[in-house]
């Protein structure tokens, strides 16, 4: 049986878009299973996050995504609209947040089709690669189709489902890992936080005895 692996993941993350790349290379080369399980970020998470005196870390994380990339000679723009509605100004987050949810629920519906790691890539690539009106027309129809899933036929899913009661169960797994953060995956329950701890992920499969794909 393939080794399962939880990945914790936000489509507000500019590190689990940069991770997402990483995690396909993963489950093409170990004979694993990668569970995608979509979590909200923690401005949304938690209401009293992002406030005046963190935006220093907030620009931190917008010039570390960035640097990041360059090292790993990979393009991270960050979308429009921002797929969190934040002031910037006041650091105050909307109580409506549409763009985030509709994403979030959509990777739940993705991983129950089977397809969870598929649309975690193609859809955070395509809102890092620059996406500038993304919720709008068919941008993002088109970056699902990506991978091999109809936009349509996923949000109609969405109509009446429990998909709100996963995500909160995804949070609170993630922190029975003992982590908060994303992307984080998890192996036996161990987390690995960061896009640049995947090596050490693969590390830890090797040292489980896990096999490579032929």
């Amino acid at each position: 049986m393939p080794e399962p692996i939880d990945l914790f993941f936000s489509f507000r993350s500019p590190f689990s878009a940069l991770a997402s790349h990483d995690y396909v290379r993963l489950a093409a080369e170990y004979d694993v299973r990668i569970i995608l399980r979509p979590v909200l970020p923690l401005a949304v998470r938690r209401d009293d996050f992002f406030r005046p005196e963190n935006r220093p870390w907030m620009e931190h994380v917008r010039l570390d995504a960035r640097r990041r990339a360059a090292f790993l000679g990979r393009t991270l723009i960050f979308p429009t609209p921002d797929p969190v509605v934040i002031d910037l100004a006041t650091m105050t987050i909307a109580r409506n947040q549409p763009h985030i949810h509709r994403l979030t629920r959509l990777g739940v519906e993705a991983e129950r089709q089977g397809h969870g790691l598929g649309f975690a890539a193609a859809v955070s690539q395509f809102l890092f690669g620059g996406a500038k009106g993304w919720d709008q027309g068919d941008q993002l129809a088109k970056a699902v189709a990506g991978a091999g899933l109809d936009l349509a036929a996923m949000e109609a899913a969405l109509d009446g489902g429990d998909h709100d009661a996963e995500i909160t169960a995804n949070q609170q797994a993630l922190t029975d890992a003992g982590h908060w953060g994303v992307p984080t995956g998890t192996v036996r329950g161990e987390p690995f936080f960061g896009q640049d701890r995947v090596e050490t992920l693969r590390w830890r499969l090797d040292q489980l005895g896990v096999s490579r794909r032929k």
